[in-house]
């Protein structure tokens, strides 16, 4: 493995290449299951990021990778313990130690932690600093309730939470007023000051520009036992398709949310990875007059800012998935085709009608996302064929649409039961019912025998009594740790009630605002 400060001949195609503070660093010989958070530790010896979770749940490992966004730049807290090293190719990553000037003072958030004694054994803070750090330089002022949903992928056993929220108040103060501030990451946000790129920003345009590819990255290196394993970061999705095509075996890699864990908690060898990850084309998210199409390197949190604009339980139950750095990292059409029967994205979408456009050579299919689920983690793809966009109908106007997640906490954790509902009221009598539930089979899965109670009755409470019996012939749910049947088909009926009373007037709405709104 070689890895250096390169520039020119001496950076070759084969190698990774990102930008460590202001410089080119490239990487070659390494194997690309490689973390980033096991490279940046052992081989760039940077120990202030840390390893908790190894699973993406603690945020002791968060680093920041800053990416082109036209002519500016966009920040983005990550779990580096799940993210793969290739995928920093043309881009530059942030540590912690990152944060420091040149004569050795404190980042205006590592300041705000000090002064507001943020800090106690210390394990944690670096993953803290850089989640604020992200922040400071993407948002301008956020409330309280915003700094708790920023937050809420840190975990913290010490101080109990609210010195570290106060500091996340005091760094935009800490960041103004500095005479000999001139490094641009050192100065928050702010959408006036910033209305042109600073010459700092466009400094680090310019070195993010050099380093853009134009072909498929194509690497190889060493496994523990001698042999060789393969990554591929094509650039188009004709590319792309050639090479799932030619390597049926290998690995789609994303995000990472989920494949990340394979090698960090199942220790699988990924002996060919293809990443999406850089193909322009599936990085579109498009509104039409009938559709919102979701590319499949779109990430969550960009997928989910456009449908919970025009959703808002989709909004509600976006804003409880994961965590900030995962949903920064993961993408909706990864967590679709992972095939999970907990996914909190599906029920909803199932309910709301998405369809997937499915790609295989040149040739593309679409299908209801309901009939993409065939059993426990196995889905209609064929081989060689992967998801290349996901697509939901707009909400017509008549169109009464809920979604719950029913979970122990409210931030970060999975859920029990998931459910969605879509009706359209006309008359007082219910059509076009959708009825979707997560949790409660081996796939997400639609009531049938509820649909059919409800499609073309009264709106009323006996048609609800009717159809919330005929669940108990949709279901046969398990006990688990994360619930008993018995309350699950409770649960499961009780949502049922809850979108009927909500939709006829009898309660008021009972979704979590975004920002606390």
């Amino acid at each position: 493995m070689t890895a250096s400060s390169q520039s020119g001949a001496d950076s070759q195609e084969n190698k990774i290449r990102f930008i460590l503070d202001g410089e080119m660093h490239t990487v070659g010989g390494i194997d690309p299951n490689t973390t980033v958070l096991n490279y940046v530790r052992e081989h760039l010896r940077r120990i202030g990021t840390k390893e908790g979770c190894a699973e993406g749940d603690c945020g002791a490992c968060t680093v920041v990778v800053a990416e082109l966004d036209g002519d500016r730049v966009r920040f983005r807290a990550i779990n580096s313990c799940i993210k793969f090293l290739p995928t920093l190719d043309g881009k530059e990553l942030l540590t912690v130690e990152s944060l420091r000037a040149a004569d050795g003072s404190l980042h205006p958030v590592q300041r705000a932690m000090v002064d507001c004694h943020g800090s106690q054994c210390g394990f944690c803070t670096p993953g803290f600093v850089m989640s604020m750090f992200e922040l400071y330089k993407s948002e301008e002022r956020p409330s309280r309730q915003r700094l708790h949903d920023a937050l809420a992928g840190n975990l913290c056993r010490c101080t109990g939470y609210r010195p570290i929220l106060d500091a996340a108040q005091e760094m935009y103060g800490n960041g103004n007023g500095h005479a000999d501030d001139d490094d641009w990451l050192r100065r928050p946000y702010s959408s006036q000051a910033d209305a042109e790129p600073s010459a700092e920003e466009s400094a680090m345009v310019d070195r993010l520009r050099s380093i853009q590819r134009h072909d498929t990255l194509a690497i190889t290196g060493p496994d523990l036992a001698g042999g060789e394993r393969s990554y591929f970061a094509p650039r188009t999705v004709a590319n792309l398709a050639e090479l799932v095509e030619r390597h049926p075996e290998a690995r789609i890699l994303a995000g990472g949310t989920d494949v990340g864990l394979w090698v960090t908690k199942f220790h699988w060898d990924l002996d060919t990875i293809i990443y999406i990850g850089e193909v322009d084309e599936l990085k579109r998210l498009e509104v039409t007059d009938g559709h919102i199409e979701v590319g499949a390197a779109v990430t969550l949190t960009d997928a989910m800012a456009a449908i919970g604009e025009r959703f808002a339980d989709m909004g509600e139950i976006y804003r409880r998935f994961a965590s900030p750095p995962i949903r920064n990292a993961a993408t909706l059409c990864g967590n679709i085709a992972n095939g999970s029967p907990i996914g909190d994205s599906m029920p909803g979408l199932i309910a709301l009608g998405a369809t997937l456009v499915l790609r295989r050579g040149a040739a593309t299919r679409e299908l209801p996302l309901d009939e993409f689920y065939l059993a426990y983690q196995k889905t209609a793809l064929e081989p060689g064929e992967f998801v290349e966009r996901v697509r939901i109908p707009l909400d017509p106007a008549d169109r009464q649409f809920r979604t719950y997640k029913i979970a122990k906490r409210f931030d970060q954790d999975i859920s029990a039961v998931c459910g969605a509902f879509s009706v359209r009221l006309e008359g007082g009598r219910a059509h076009d019912v959708r009825v979707c539930y997560g949790g409660m089979a081996a796939i997400p899965q639609r009531a049938g025998n509820c649909e059919r109670e409800l499609e073309g009755s009264d709106w009323n409470e006996s048609t609800i009594e009717a159809a919330m019996a005929a669940l108990d012939g949709d279901y046969t749910p398990i006990d688990d740790m994360r619930s008993s049947a018995g309350y699950r088909r409770l649960v499961t009926r009780n949502l049922l009630r809850k979108f009927y009373l909500e939709t006829s007037g009898f309660a008021g709405e009972t979704r979590v605002l975004e920002h606390g709104r």
